[in-house]
């Protein structure tokens, strides 16, 4: 399993669509906000919770084409399905790979592109922790969906269509955390459902993940 996560890790960075990508495209959505809606420090100390979390969730969306397609392309996913390690762990550990290449640089950025958009002070640890929490949800939720799409010509478009309803609770809920605490309330309820979701995602979606995939791969 370590052997396999270094090996994704690995491909991750090499291959593109990871870390340098999601990152990227975060520091592009945080900085064509202000000239969207204004230079207001007032209006955007108001949005940037919600703008800090669409960003993340759309960096994570926008690697999520490639996670098994690599391995579909050279052959090894038939390989990988056919291993000792069985079907759900494998899928497993592409989702974490992916949140370590994609989510934790987002939960890192995050304080630091939300001084662009006036982030209120008590609002930087509560992004963080939100998005800490609500990330992993993001890329189990992103296998799931990879494992559907996978096979398909320009599946990326489908795959999105697919996913993006499914991200809908965990952006409600990690929004609203950020915000409460950028008032400087209690985000205790938002972020309790919030981790509900994530640990939820994890344990029951790998194993839905892999019996798409065993049909995709017949």
């Amino acid at each position: 399993m370590i052997a396999l996560l270094i090996r994704d890790l690995q491909l991750a960075f090499r291959a593109g669509g990871g870390f340098g990508l999601g990152l990227a495209f975060f520091l592009i959505v945080t900085v064509m906000v202000p000239f969207a809606v204004g230079p207001d420090a007032a209006g955007l100390a108001v949005i940037a919770p919600g703008v800090l979390w669409l960003g993340a969730l759309l960096a994570c969306l926008l690697s999520l084409d490639r996670l098994l397609s690599l391995d579909w392309e050279d052959g090894s996913l038939d390989l990988l399905a056919t291993a000792p390690l069985p079907l759900e762990g494998v899928l497993t550990i592409k989702a974490l790979a992916h949140w370590l290449t994609t989510g934790v640089p987002l939960v890192l950025a995050a304080p630091v592109l939300g001084v662009l958009l006036h982030l209120p002070v008590a609002g930087y640890f509560w992004i963080m922790l939100s998005l800490l929490i609500g990330t992993p949800a993001l890329s189990v939720i992103g296998t799931f969906g990879a494992a559907l799409t996978v096979g398909l010509k320009r599946g990326g478009l489908l795959l999105s269509l697919l996913v993006m309803p499914l991200y809908v609770p965990t952006l409600i809920f990690g929004a609203e955390a950020a915000r409460r605490g950028a008032l400087g309330l209690s985000g205790d309820t938002p972020l309790l459902m919030l981790a509900g979701i994530s640990l939820g995602t994890i344990a029951l979606l790998p194993f839905a993940s892999a019996a798409v995939l065993r049909v995709n791969l017949r």
